[in-house]
């Protein structure tokens, strides 16, 4: 690990005046902001992640911890630890795809540590990314290329990659939130503005090393999820190749609204499969106003993986997907939503 100074912030305007060079997403900052350091301190150890700065935030972490459901929606402080987020009692009634993404993450420790804005903000697993050795990799040095084209790339994305980057986003409560519309608070030099998880990632767009779209000494400081028909029968399914402590190498986030068979609304988020979390608004769309079926469900899991691109290793994961879609479909179906 490179040396590093470390300030603690005393509040948000602190935070955001300290952390003017965090460098809009890139991973290449000189300045990072400390909060459950689950994915940062594992990064600065390997040297994939040299920041000069730290600039912790768990001083903060009671202001914006609390977890509130009304008719309006959920909201959560991104100081909220995963642990706190997957037990709550109204979050598994009302929005159980969110709270199954989380139980599904990590181990219990880590989800005792971990928080839930940095795990939307968490870095790719991609091995080539993570182990300095390798010296291509677009992420860690731009230009250099990106060493999982022509090597082992199993477990990379096939959905919303380009020649600069095939890896995958690790992530599982981000896919969850995409299906779900969920909004960002943030906080920054210029104020404060509320905008779509949707927004938050970056397709690689040839500066894979570029991932989100904050703005330097940006913070998210809440998510909010909006209420809705389709909340209460919401399923996560994740296949991985052991049953803990292991990242998806297909995951979706399902939720629904039913009158009988008949669909009225249908989010579907895709994990393990994109570069960023993912949604498929086009298999939503082909799901809308017809009868749930076996045969409708591949339908519209054939829809959902339209477009993805292999790269050998990983040429298997499209039908994956779509089975992992369908199973996903079938479990939300059968739900019985609780009060």
């Amino acid at each position: 690990m490179q040396p590093f100074s470390y300030q603690r912030a005393d509040s948000i305007a602190d935070a955001v005046r300290l952390g003017r060079d965090t460098g809009a997403g890139d991973v290449h900052a000189s300045t990072e902001f400390l909060a459950g350091g689950t994915t940062l301190v594992d990064l600065m150890r390997l040297e994939v992640m040299t920041p000069s700065h730290l600039v912790d935030l768990n001083p903060l972490r009671q202001q914006h911890a609390q977890i509130s459901v009304d008719d309006q929606g959920l909201d959560l402080g991104a100081f909220v630890s995963m642990a706190q987020a997957a037990r709550h009692p109204q979050v598994n009634a009302r929005y159980p795809v969110i709270a199954e993404s989380l139980k599904l993450a990590a181990s219990q420790q880590l989800r005792n540590m971990a928080t839930l804005g940095g795990n939307l903000l968490q870095r790719t697993r991609c091995p080539y990314f993570r182990d300095i050795s390798w010296q291509s990799c677009n992420k860690r040095a731009p230009g250099s290329g990106c060493a999982a084209m022509a090597g082992v790339n199993r477990n990379h994305a096939v959905l919303g990659v380009d020649d600069s980057c095939i890896a995958q986003y690790a992530g599982d409560f981000a896919v969850a939130l995409i299906a779900l519309d969920a909004q960002l608070t943030l906080q920054g030099p210029d104020g404060t503005r509320r905008v779509a998880l949707a927004g938050l990632h970056r397709d690689p767009g040839g500066q894979p090393h570029l991932e989100n779209n904050l703005a330097p000494g940006e913070l998210i400081t809440g998510i909010h999820v909006p209420a809705g028909a389709w909340t209460a029968r919401s399923t996560y399914v994740k296949v991985r190749d052991r049953e803990s402590y292991e990242f998806a190498i297909a995951s979706a986030a399902v939720a629904l609204h039913l009158d009988g068979d008949i669909v009225r609304t249908a989010r579907l988020g895709l994990g393990g499969m994109a570069y960023r979390p993912w949604r498929s608004q086009a298999a939503e769309q082909l799901l809308q106003g017809r009868k749930l079926t076996r045969d409708v469900m591949e339908q519209a899991a054939h829809q959902a993986l339209e477009g993805a691109v292999t790269h050998g290793h990983n040429d298997y994961k499209p039908e994956l997907a779509r089975r992992t879609v369908v199973r996903a479909l079938q479990a939300a179906q059968s739900l019985q939503p609780r009060a």
